[in-house]
């Protein structure tokens, strides 16, 4: 495959769908314990990570979704034919890729693209889940999203009138044929759509909730997407810095809303030294205390060596920006947070050996990046792992969420970390 024509982003944006139901036929009764997730587990990593600046306190297992299918397996009897085997449960489900905030009302909210058979497939939802406990506890997980497409990549905010807003874009990648394996699997799902409804539901989308997520409005289309949505300004305007197709064009694109998430206007684009951001996507952006705004970038050129974080800055609330210039940060995609004391933090993957959830503090507003003492938050089996994203709890302390597997060889469960700077440095 062609990495500069077919990276993740734009592949699967312009390739996933509803909940038409699994490939297999045989269910367990809705009341059967298997159909829930698997909570409010605490996982102490073999090698906890130790580092200079930071103390991790606690990694958490929140949301892990068991297999609800019952599958008939095969095995070969003494004269070496196959025979079925007693049905079993499927493998648990695949989660992915998500965010948190904390509400006015003190509640954490995460959200994730839950119930997948894998990375690539049809079946992606938007979850939610709850903890009113600071992250000690959490809920089981409730559907927001369930599209005719695969439902991926959620952020998710609460404005300043109370409005919950949720991001995501909604993907036909397993029903192209460049994804070979899941195309031999998922192609006839696919076709079974109506093309109209592909139309009518691909792309990028925000929903809005009024009354804390109890019920959903109608979603408006966005023109980008970003892993983590959205964020909003101290003037009360909402800027999404995402990716997405604007005049002709694969950009950097920043939008606003001035009605609290019902529409959306393009006021600018990142300026790149190409022009164009088909190897440069997931961004996300933060307002600092002085009104800068400060943009990172996942970068991967071919030399994955140099994947090392793009970085743009605003000083007009958004309507101009400088060139993406290169941070001394490798990994993808970031997360970015004004920590109480006014110190910058990034969080992201470090999807290569040793693979972790990582981050790293600026002290001067994201003029450098205090990469000596980058921290390991949670170390991983593999690459398929991270977006994560923070929030600061009112004792000062840190809780970011991020996916990776539980155990080695098993499908990516959510997880946080729960841990603070160590005084002196905070």
């Amino acid at each position: 495959m062609d990495n500069k024509k077919y990276n993740r982003r734009n592949f699967l944006k312009i390739s996933g769908l509803t909940t038409m139901g699994s490939l297999l036929t045989h269910r367990l009764p809705a009341n059967n314990k298997h159909i829930h997730s698997v909570v409010n587990q605490e996982t102490i990593p073999v090698n906890t990570p130790q580092n200079r600046i930071a103390e991790i306190m606690k990694i958490k297992l929140v949301s892990k979704e068991p297999g609800k299918y019952l599958i008939i397996g095969q095995s070969i009897d003494e004269n070496g034919h196959p025979k079925a085997t007693e049905p079993f449960i499927e493998p648990n489900r695949y989660l992915g890729w998500p965010s948190i905030t904390k509400t006015v009302e003190g509640e954490l909210l995460i959200v994730y693209s839950g119930d997948r058979d894998s990375h690539v497939c049809p079946w992606g939802k938007t979850r939610l889940i709850r903890s009113s406990d600071n992250g000690k506890t959490w809920s089981e997980p409730e559907t927001v999203n369930n599209s005719p497409l695969d439902d991926r990549d959620a952020g998710i905010i609460q404005t300043y009138k109370g409005t919950l807003i949720v991001s995501w874009f909604t993907s036909l990648a397993y029903a192209n044929p460049n994804w070979k394996w899941a195309y031999q699997k998922y192609a006839r799902v696919a076709e079974k759509i109506p093309e109209e409804l592909k139309r009518y539901w691909l792309g990028n989308w925000v929903r809005r909730s009024e009354d804390r997520g109890k019920t959903w409005l109608e979603p408006s289309r966005t023109v980008s997407s970003a892993p983590h949505g959205p964020i909003q300004l101290r003037d009360g305007r909402l800027l999404y810095v995402g990716t997405g197709s604007w005049e002709d064009t694969e950009s950097i694109v920043v939008e606003e809303s001035k009605d609290d998430g019902i529409s959306w206007q393009v006021i600018s684009t990142i300026p790149t030294t190409t022009g164009n951001a088909r190897n440069m996507y997931e961004p996300h952006v933060v307002e600092l205390k002085s009104g800068k705004l400060v943009a990172l970038v996942r970068n991967e050129p071919e030399d994955r060596e140099k994947c090392f974080l793009l970085q743009s800055e605003s000083y007009d609330g958004g309507k101009t920006w400088t060139v993406l210039h290169e941070t001394p940060i490798w990994g993808y995609p970031p997360h970015l947070l004004e920590l109480d004391n006014g110190w910058l933090l990034v969080v992201y993957g470090h999807r290569r050996p040793p693979y972790s959830e990582r981050a790293c503090i600026s002290r001067d507003e994201g003029k450098t990046w205090d990469t000596k003492n980058e921290i390991t938050l949670a170390e991983a089996f593999n690459g398929d792992l991270g977006y994560p994203a923070s929030t600061q709890l009112d004792d000062g302390s840190i809780l970011t969420v991020f996916y990776q597997q539980e155990n080695q060889g098993e499908p990516t469960s959510v997880f946080t970390a729960h841990w603070k700077l160590k005084q002196g440095d905070s």
